[in-house]
């Protein structure tokens, strides 16, 4: 049996294999993380979102299909619902939410550094 550690893995080396050909978000994934814990999640995504680069979509995306992919979380089919989804649920749905975006975004750091080149 596999850890749910082992499955971020694999799904965030999916991913920014996916997404290899968007260079910047090499530098963005890096930051990304303090971003958050500097803003609060759902401010950080709102951010994300009214930029629409291709790697603030990309990180959005990357989140988003992770929570669609754990039944745990909920489930969004676009980066609008999940945003309205975490403004509904409750502040320990909330920061479950968050931590789990963080745990993934260490892993998606650390693929995008070894696989994106600048």
């Amino acid at each position: 049996m596999r850890t749910l550690g082992q499955k971020r893995s694999e799904f965030a080396l999916k991913k920014v294999l996916e997404k290899k050909e968007i260079t910047a978000l090499k530098n963005f994934s890096a930051g990304a993380p303090s971003i958050i814990l500097q803003n609060g999640f759902g401010q950080a995504l709102a951010f994300w979102a009214s930029k629409g680069k291709p790697e603030h979509n990309a990180l959005l995306d990357i989140i988003r299909e992770w929570f669609e992919e754990q039944k745990d979380f909920f489930i969004q089919t676009d980066t609008k619902g999940m945003l309205l989804k975490l403004s509904e649920i409750s502040q320990q749905e909330y920061f479950a939410a968050q931590q789990e975006a963080l745990n993934l975004l260490e892993w998606v750091k650390r693929y995008a550094n070894a696989f994106i080149q600048d």
